[in-house]
């Protein structure tokens, strides 16, 4: 009986042992899977990016330099005008008399002039022969010095009654795009000063000042870089995608606003359609770098891990493992890396959530491509470029299967 139990336990044992140890392997988990790709290396440029306001070049308020009633408005508003082109006409007939009047008073004078010159001369030969005192005659010779001064006086008056009869033609001091006009003929207006009635407005159209602020890291690094002649700088409107607009940086003011922190900076843009307008917002962007070979992987592929930002790599024989990694900016949907990664390492780009380091994983390899877009690239903050692009175009990312 004793030996009958031993036997039954030591088979139930057996079959126990035998039953459970293929099954455990059986239900081990596998490997999760995910996807792995070496990083894109390829040429990229990085840009700061900035948001500005459109600046006219030239901007004047007309004002007639003359004061008058508005005989006539020679333009249709929002005309586009050039330069010494009659806009406005005043009554012109009180200058044209006060011009008579100065002509008047200076053949007044030219007839005071003779006469002093004639008798001066006789008054010298009368001295001559001690006819007259010296005195009688320094006082002939000082008639004849002040009908010179009154010719002077008189020319003088009338070159500037002249000009105020040509001041009654009020013309564009500039060209450009004129606004409405201010007063309608018949209307009386003040003139010859900054108090003076605006008539209208012009405004210069092409070229065009585009007008940021930028920070004082970016100042230094422009100065620091000494870059010879103008920045090039890119444009695009609100509603546009790309930039299509290109110009050269000209100014850079002389003092930083310490309330800010900002410098003010112009740029000159080329605008011959005249499509862009003065207040109108835009997006500049310069080239914070020279192009250079860069890695980039998705950006989906970044993980953080506290206050770093990491990359999963896959070693040989399938350990997971982090990378810290130092990020530059986007390019579409891939973010450049500026130091951390291996152009050989494999890097997870897809189920990155399914990973964790020191897991062993699956591995399926696929390639990083990049494919020219128009899809504008966002804004970051990683230093100090916002943004940059591969090759001269504005790429967007994708990940694709070999």
């Amino acid at each position: 009986m004793h030996t009958a139990k031993l036997v039954a336990a030591s088979t139930l044992v057996a079959a126990a042992l035998y039953g459970c140890s293929p099954r455990s392997e059986a239900q081990a988990p596998p490997a999760p899977s995910v996807t792995v790709a070496v990083p894109l290396v390829q040429a990229v440029q990085d840009w700061d990016e900035f948001t500005g306001r459109f600046e006219a070049t030239q901007s004047v308020e007309v004002r007639a330099r003359v004061g008058g009633y508005v005989s006539g408005v020679h333009f249709r508003d929002g005309d586009y005008v050039r330069r010494g082109q009659l806009l406005f006409s005043l009554d012109p007939r009180p200058a044209q008399a006060a011009l008579a009047s100065a002509r008047a008073q200076l053949a007044q004078a030219q007839a005071q002039l003779t006469l002093a010159r004639s008798e001066l001369t006789r008054a010298e030969t009368l001295l001559e022969s001690q006819a007259i005192s010296q005195a009688e005659a320094d006082t002939r010779r000082g008639a004849l010095q002040t009908a010179q001064a009154a010719i002077a006086a008189g020319n003088a008056n009338v070159r500037a009654r002249q000009l105020d009869l040509e001041f009654t033609r009020v013309t564009a001091p500039i060209s450009g795009r004129v606004s409405d006009r201010r007063v309608d003929p018949g209307n009386l207006v003040a003139g010859g000063s900054s108090a003076g009635d605006v008539l209208t407005t012009i405004v210069s159209s092409a070229p065009i000042h585009f007008v940021f602020d930028g920070s004082e890291a970016v100042l230094l690094k422009y100065q620091r870089q000494a870059r010879n002649g103008a920045a090039p700088i890119q444009v695009r409107l609100q509603d546009e995608s790309g930039f299509s607009r290109s110009g050269t940086l000209d100014f850079t003011d002389n003092a930083i606003d310490g309330s800010s922190g900002t410098v003010r900076l112009r740029a000159v843009i080329a605008n011959a359609d005249g499509f862009l307008k003065p207040g109108m917002f835009g997006r500049g962007r310069l080239a914070g770098t020279t192009t250079y070979s860069g890695m980039l992987v998705p950006d989906a592929a970044i993980v953080t891990d506290g206050a770093r930002k990491v990359v999963y790599v896959v070693a040989a024989d399938g350990t997971v493992a982090a990378k810290a990694v130092e990020l530059g900016p986007l390019a579409g949907d891939l973010r450049v890396v500026r130091s951390g990664l291996a152009p050989t390492d494999r890097v997870i780009v897809t189920g990155v959530q399914r990973a964790r380091p020191g897991q062993k994983v699956t591995p399926r390899a696929t390639r990083i491509t990049a494919r020219p877009t128009t899809t504008e690239v966002p804004t970051t903050t990683a230093p100090p470029a916002s943004a940059a692009t591969l090759t001269g175009s504005l790429p967007a990312a994708s990940v694709s299967g070999d």
